[in-house]
């Protein structure tokens, strides 16, 4: 521990955003950086506490004091190993991550400015790709293949894994380009998608192959493989069946998401079915993460105006009892993208899509009360009856995905990330990945131990 009283006199420095007059012109990462400096500093606020609740929180397990201690000293290189230890991807993390460490960080519970822990990862990334600490690693290989469906990030982790050991991986995907979710849900403005692309170039170097464009069916897996990890996400977004849903003009999120950064990435789409904003009055419905990216992106595209509804209560602003330190807090969330102008909702369900000509023109809302379970169960909806009509041209549901149900599989057969567990975060992604590749790895080692 480099300083053990930076905490009391250097206070949190975040490195904000690009002015939004600026930013809502392009689809540029919004996210701007500290220099050497000032990261340096930012670093020397770390405590090193005794039970570092950072670490406790992370679903990586990253040792947050040790990279910290190595940054504030200037030993970039060393923090970058430290952090690549138990996060093969931080340059993803780094800027995607709602960083779950720094709201249990102790700075967080004493003074409300934690570490700037996942922007100070990000910075260490940045530093192992442009000085060149990252050198692509060709291990010797054990002679036994593994199958990866799917490249988003557990699969991309699983693969990085057990590449490490020694096995020949191929990961297939039934898109163009592998990311997964990195690349086609998440805006550009989050993450660049030449961040991904570079990461894949030194993933082909250490021998990761991938076949792209080619849709599997996880019931007929291809032959030829000593195991297989089964990573494809959660496909299927949770829908609105109401009436007027056959309108046009309603999207799911990842319908105008997906499209405009495959625009982004050079492909062209015929004018009808362009999802696009411009000129048009958007209403997203979900309250989530999703629902804050069809905002920014639609901002982006042109839209007239914005509204966000949720069903559920706005949560609390800043501290929330029901959910203390050091857990995840509840609370109210403003994003980069809310910030550049959207009208947030509450307690409002959606009753009927309205059309005119077979177009969406609007949606009947309807307000609606909770009611706190006397056994402390799940709370209770109730309409109030109060009704009305909210005018838009474009309706985008962002409401989240359907955890996918999985067939029983043979002993050989494993799956990782959101295919597994439901829709979550990526970071959970990268470290189930990391587990289904260590059960692979000793499943592989058993198997070849028996034939011997």
């Amino acid at each position: 521990m480099g300083d053990p009283k930076a905490f009391l006199h250097i206070p949190r420095q975040k490195a904000g955003y690009r002015p939004i007059h600026e930013r809502i012109t392009d689809f540029s990462q919004v996210e701007q950086t500290l220099n050497s400096h000032e990261r340096k500093l930012q670093a020397s606020r770390c405590m090193d506490c005794g039970v570092p609740f950072c670490h406790w929180a992370c679903p990586l397990g990253n040792k947050d004091p040790e990279f910290q201690d190595a940054l504030y000293k200037g030993k970039w290189r060393e923090a970058y190993e430290i952090l690549s230890s138990t996060n093969d991807f931080p340059e993803f993390t780094g800027r995607i991550c709602p960083a779950p460490c720094e709201q249990s960080c102790v700075l967080k519970l004493s003074c409300n400015e934690p570490v700037t822990i996942r922007e100070n990862e990000a910075a260490i990334a940045e530093a192992a790709f442009r000085e060149g600490y990252l050198r692509p690693l060709i291990p010797e290989r054990k002679g036994k293949k593994v199958a990866i469906i799917g490249a988003g990030p557990a699969g991309l982790s699983v693969a990085v894994r057990l590449n490490a050991h020694g096995y020949e991986v191929k990961i297939f995907d039934r898109n163009p380009l592998p990311g997964g979710l990195l690349r086609y849900g998440i805006p550009n403005f989050k993450l660049d998608k030449a961040v991904i692309d570079r990461r894949m170039k030194i993933l082909e170097a250490e021998g990761i192959q991938f076949e792209r464009d080619v849709q599997v069916e996880v019931q007929k897996l291809p032959t030829g493989f000593d195991a297989y990890a089964i990573c494809t996400g959660t496909p299927t977004a949770r829908d609105l069946n109401i009436p007027g849903r056959e309108l046009k003009g309603v999207y799911f999120a990842l319908d105008l998401l997906a499209q405009q950064n495959r625009i982004l990435d050079g492909e062209t789409f015929p004018k009808d079915r362009l999802v696009n904003a411009k000129g048009k009055r958007v209403l997203v419905i979900g309250g989530g993460d999703t629902g804050s990216d069809c905002i920014g992106t639609s901002i982006r595209q042109g839209a007239i105006s914005v509204t966000q509804i949720e069903i559920m209560p706005q949560p609390p602003l800043g501290h929330n009892d029901a959910t203390p330190w050091p857990q995840w807090p509840l609370v109210l969330r403003t994003s980069s993208s809310h910030e550049e102008g959207c009208i947030r909702r509450w307690c409002l369900t959606s009753n009927q899509f309205l059309g005119k000509n077979g177009k969406v023109c609007g949606v009947e809302v309807e307000e609606v009360e909770w009611f706190p379970m006397i056994d402390g169960g799940r709370p209770t909806l109730k309409p109030t009856g109060k009704k009305e009509v909210i005018e838009t041209d474009m309706v985008l549901l962002a409401m989240g995905f359907l955890k996918p149900e999985q067939p029983l599989f043979a002993e050989n057969v494993f799956v990782a990330g959101d295919a597994a567990r439901g829709p979550s975060l990526v970071v959970h992604a990268l470290a189930d990945g990391r587990k289904v590749a260590q059960q692979i790895d000793e499943y592989l080692l058993r198997t070849q131990a028996t034939k011997v």
